[in-house]
């Protein structure tokens, strides 16, 4: 257990979709935050996170494992928000902790960081919910317009920035991986780990290295499962069934890809590819050529297999 409280009152999550949605539910019903805004420049996106979130409390109630109170309770904590901007003039207070879940795309998260440095106070903590890029560089975006390089601003800024990494789906996997960019101070550090304890999560670490330890295992193996498929070695139901069965894997690599959504597969492969010059991180030529053609898993309707 963490020996320092995570002092969030006001947490902001910026990114409305599957994964900010789920890290902003765990954060209003486990961790009982007073205010969670939930942010997308998307207001169609926004809203349907909102009625997602709504829909989780209703299931959860329904199957027994939270009480209709505490689901109407974890709703009034959860407000949606417009632009990160709106963070710094909310009637519900500035934020303690914002975690950016936006796409997996570097410029997004500079642009985003630097918005949030500039609209915050220095005493923000800046985390991003990155599952391959290098959270140092996403850290170098949080220092606000205007300030000098070298000042002590300069250097505070990426101080209180690091990678907190949730799990898909987020409400229901247990695990957060942490990732402190070089620039991550001590207590930032641990005050992220009391947090995510907070929301009912266990915790691992990882050094800043691409993919840390999460991807750094799983993608190569998901990865090698789509050569296998590519090269014609067996179908893709006895590649699957191969590793639940003979692994006692609860889903097959292909399935498990589908779940995940091809595209963020190949963007992980790409940046660890990329950063390391590794051929073993090298993408399967099949893999780039379903995301081309649209088939990027279980949020498109089609993927290795198709969904309804």
């Amino acid at each position: 257990m963490s020996s320092v409280a995570h002092g969030v009152k006001t947490l902001g999550v910026v990114g409305a979709g599957q994964m900010g949605l789920g890290i902003a539910y765990v954060a209003a019903l486990r961790a009982q935050i007073p205010s969670v805004l939930l942010c997308d420049a998307n207001k169609t996106q926004l809203d349907k996170g909102v009625a997602f979130f709504e829909s989780l409390l209703k299931k959860d109630v329904s199957k027994g494992k939270i009480k209709q109170e505490d689901a109407d309770a974890a709703r009034s904590r959860l407000f949606a928000v417009e632009g990160v901007e709106s963070f710094a003039r909310g009637q519900q207070g500035t934020p303690e902790m914002v975690i950016e879940a936006a796409t997996e795309n570097l410029p997004v998260k500079l642009k985003i960081f630097g918005s949030l440095a500039t609209h915050l106070p220095l005493t923000t903590i800046l985390a991003t919910n990155t599952s391959s890029i290098s959270v140092s560089k996403i850290a170098s975006a949080a220092v606000p317009d205007g300030v000098k390089p070298g000042s002590p601003e300069a250097w505070q800024g990426p101080s209180r920035a690091l990678g907190i990494h949730f799990f898909n789906p987020v409400p229901v996997m247990p695990l957060v991986e942490l990732i402190p960019a070089l620039q991550t101070s001590p207590e930032v550090l641990e005050r992220a780990k009391a947090f995510a304890i907070a929301c009912g999560k266990e915790i691992t670490t990882s050094k800043d290295v691409p993919g840390f330890v999460s991807n750094r295992l799983l993608m190569p193996f998901i990865n090698e499962a789509v050569m296998t498929l590519e090269k014609g070695i067996a179908t893709k139901e006895d590649i699957d069934k191969t590793l639940r069965l003979g692994m006692a894997h609860k889903m097959g690599p292909l399935e498990l890809a589908d779940f995940i959504g091809l595209d963020t597969c190949l963007s992980i492969m790409e940046t660890m590819f990329r950063e390391t010059s590794d051929s073993k991180y090298r993408p399967a030529v099949l893999l780039g050529r379903m995301v081309d053609a649209g088939w990027t898993g279980k949020k498109s309707g089609r993927g290795f297999y198709e969904y309804k």
